[in-house]
């Protein structure tokens, strides 16, 4: 019975910081970002302008237009809910997937 309480606390405690705590973080550049970025010059709608650097070379990704790209899910336009909702189903499917191979594990008889 403790382990089922553990599991629903330390589930819980991850809903709440994927679909809360992460509209409070940075939308600064991570240090990636920074150091692709090194050498360029950019305008006021992050642009580049000018100079040399790796983000020159950027390109989209292939999944760029799925329903959760970009910290969000598209067609909400609430940001804030967006980014939150966009977190949960990313806990629940890691859940789900994580819980998944863990019990199918779990399962089999040793050899």
């Amino acid at each position: 019975m403790k382990r089922k309480w553990f599991w629903f606390a330390g589930l819980f405690v991850a809903l709440v910081l994927a679909g809360v705590v992460s509209n409070f973080a940075s939308s600064s550049p991570d240090g990636l970002d920074a150091a692709a970025r090194q050498g360029c010059t950019f305008n006021a709608d992050d642009e580049i302008t000018g100079g040399t650097c790796m983000a020159q070379q950027e390109k989209g990704h292939q999944l760029g237009g799925s329903p959760l790209a970009d910290y969000g899910i598209k067609g909400i336009d609430n940001p804030y809910l967006s980014t939150g909702l966009a977190g949960v189903a990313g806990v629940l499917l890691t859940f789900a997937i994580g819980g998944g191979l863990f019990w199918v594990a779990r399962r089999r008889t040793p050899a």
